[in-house]
């Protein structure tokens, strides 16, 4: 049987097990292996063997808030297996709980070796990645303290400071070296005549920083009971559509999520606030676009997300340039991590600043929470950051100099700063990557709304009617800019981006869509734009692709050249529906039920973009994220853009 890993995740912890419900340890390869807290690995290995044996699976691993499992020990039909081993896990808050049931099977009383190898080695998430760099780590210090019943690993480097302690109810009878600094804990269990006994294995993480009590739940049951206590809070009250269960079961399962992927952030005066995390593995973190977009989705119905985001990216919001070319005054962080690479400077996203679009998106989420709670007291609060947020479209971003929002590759950082970020996915049809500055269409879009945004709450709340108009002429002027600059006429499209010298970037690409959603276009435009989005080159049946296909560029695998991502398309039905296409709205929200049904109603971050008329089932992306915040609030989108029809 091959391995798999499963998500187990809660708050700004999560871990990955396989189908045995094990931790190897194995570096590389598309998801992370072990147990983590704040991007550091706190188990690395955790691995049970029956009288010396691995046993077999009986039945895997299945995916949930809870992982259980059924394993024998190896036999044959002549020799059944001496016992069954039931094994349940469960990640809480820094802590990972497993409880193990061993039940004999035999008549007679009898002796089972019960071994579990275990250990922690503290590697920052971006060690394990497949990108194949190596960090020097001067100095570093494994240390491993035994404890009656159990065993602390710690981890120190300079200033930095973290442990994993694992403890067991009963205490393991022996505890022995392995030779490679994993230890292994050892039980010899006496089981009566077909009976059981029960282990009960405790793990708690102290990340670098944590001046937490923590307290590790007692089994999982009593994870699982925390779990369920957080997604009521985010289902209660909520009126889903009986006319489209199917709509309604994504809903659910979207909150489900959202409750688990809330991490703690720091608002502007030191307070705690929850935010959304972007997604596990790899996001379990906040990033600025992901939680504004994130936020936006859920706001009619869940308006709290919205309000501890806006305050989590204040609290972050570029001062001053420091030591970031890209960290501009006024700028909204685009990643925040918490890891030893980070904490050293060996990786630039301690706070990160490489996003073009989070800085507008940061006020279309304030204008928008203020329109649809009439809360004026955080919309007062926030002002001067709102306006420096301002000030750095029209400065450093380059509305003033350039009459667009630009970025430039940062070298050591990301090449894309637009939601379409990886090597490459800007380009032209042919898939010529573009040199320079570059000015994304989608980014132009996020800008128009955030100025007529914006323009509103000074008028209706900070009463300066002229800085409202000045806004509104700024948004009127990048709107007739960009119908001249960026539509391509021979093709009736907007094009995805302008170069350096003004150039047009002629992919045809879903991006758009969001120009819908953020009504950038004229009515005329914006009606041949939506319905060219579902014309077969773009729309797979499961949604619509980020790149049309036939182009050269098209790849049904790429990250963002030819794959389907539910939030994207969430924001193109949201589009489309701003532009009376509702048809067409509801086409692609049914695309997405329909893709989201497959999967027990869990949207992935993104699939493939083969065609639904020659694959019966959306193919998967390789390296999607399990969990992700945005898809997990896309059936929201839907719900807003068509209701429950």
């Amino acid at each position: 049987m091959t391995d798999r890993h499963h998500l187990l995740v809660h708050g700004a912890t999560f871990a990955a097990v396989g189908d045995r419900g094990d931790i190897s340890g194995v570096r590389g390869g598309g998801s992370p292996d072990g147990l983590f807290v704040r991007d550091a690995r706190h188990l690395s290995r955790w691995q049970l063997t029956v009288d010396g044996a691995v046993p077999e699976v009986l039945s895997p691993v299945t995916d949930g808030d809870e992982t259980r499992c059924v394993l024998v020990p190896r036999g044959g039909r002549q020799e059944p297996p001496a016992c069954t081993v039931f094994r349940e896990q469960a990640v809480g808050d820094s802590s990972f709980v497993e409880s193990l049931k061993v039940t004999s099977n035999r008549p007679v009383p009898t002796t089972i070796r019960l071994a579990l190898t275990v250990d922690a080695d503290f590697t920052d998430q971006f060690e394990l990645r497949s990108d194949h760099r190596t960090y020097v780590k001067t100095g570093a210090v494994r240390s491993r303290q035994l404890l009656p019943d159990g065993i602390e690993f710690g981890y120190r480097r300079a200033d930095w400071r973290s442990c994993t302690t694992i403890t067991a109810e009963p205490a393991p009878d022996a505890v022995e070296e392995t030779g490679t600094g994993a230890r292994r804990l050892v039980w010899a269990l006496d089981l009566a005549p077909h009976g059981t006994t029960e282990l009960l294995l405790r793990v708690i993480a102290r990340p670098h920083g944590e001046k937490r009590a923590l307290r590790v739940p007692r089994d999982p049951a009593a994870v699982h009971r925390q779990l369920r206590a957080k997604e009521e809070e985010f289902t209660q009250g909520m009126a889903f559509p009986t006319g489209w269960p199917e709509l309604a079961s994504a809903c659910v399962r979207g909150l489900a999520d959202l409750a688990a992927l809330q991490v703690p952030a720091g608002g502007p005066d030191g307070e705690e606030v929850r935010v959304p995390a972007a997604g596990a593995p790899w996001f379990l973190t906040l990033l600025g676009r992901d939680a504004l977009l994130t936020s936006l989705f859920t706001l009619p119905y869940r308006p709290g997300p919205a309000a501890a985001t806006l305050l989590a990216l204040a609290a972050t919001q570029a001062t001053d340039t420091g030591d970031s070319p890209v960290a501009q005054p006024g700028k909204i962080v685009h990643e925040v991590r918490h890891g030893e690479l980070a904490h050293f400077g060996q990786v630039p996203f301690g706070r990160y600043y490489g996003s073009v679009d989070a800085t507008p998106l940061f006020l279309v989420l304030l204008g928008a929470y203020v329109e649809q709670t009439g809360d004026t007291a955080l919309a007062r609060r926030l002002e001067p950051h709102a306006r420096a947020a301002i000030g750095w479209m029209l400065d450093h971003g380059g509305l003033t100099s350039r009459g667009y929002l630009v970025y430039r590759a940062d070298e050591g950082g990301l090449a894309n700063q637009n939601w379409k970020d990886s090597p490459g996915a800007i380009c032209c049809a042919d898939g010529t990557r573009p040199t320079g500055a570059v000015m994304a269409a989608g980014a132009q879009g996020y800008a128009y709304d955030a100025l007529r945004r914006t323009a509103s709450v000074a008028r209706g709340v900070w009463g300066d009617e002229t800085y409202a108009a000045l806004l509104e002429q700024a948004a009127a002027d990048l709107r007739d800019r960009f119908q001249r600059d960026f539509w391509m006429r021979e093709r009736s499209f907007p094009a995805l981006a302008l170069d350096g010298q003004g150039r047009q970037i002629d992919a045809l690409a879903s991006d758009a869509g969001h120009l819908l959603w953020s009504g950038l276009l004229d009515k005329e435009y914006g009606e041949v734009v939506g319905r060219r989005l579902l014309e077969p080159d773009f729309f797979s049946g499961w949604g619509v692709r980020t790149l049309a296909s036939g182009q050269a560029a098209y790849h049904p695998l790429s990250y963002h050249r030819g794959s389907v991502w539910p939030h994207d398309n969430a924001l193109i039905t949201l589009g489309l529906a701003r532009y009376g296409l509702h048809d067409e709205a509801r086409t692609v929200a049914h695309a997405l039920v329909d893709a989201a049904a497959v999967t027990g109603y869990r949207l992935p971050e993104v699939w493939a973009g083969y065609g639904r008329d020659t694959h019966g089932e959306p193919v998967p992306y390789p390296h999607a994220c399990g969990r992700e915040a945005r898809s997990a609030a896309a059936p929201l989108a839907l719900l807003t853009a068509v209701g429950g029809a």
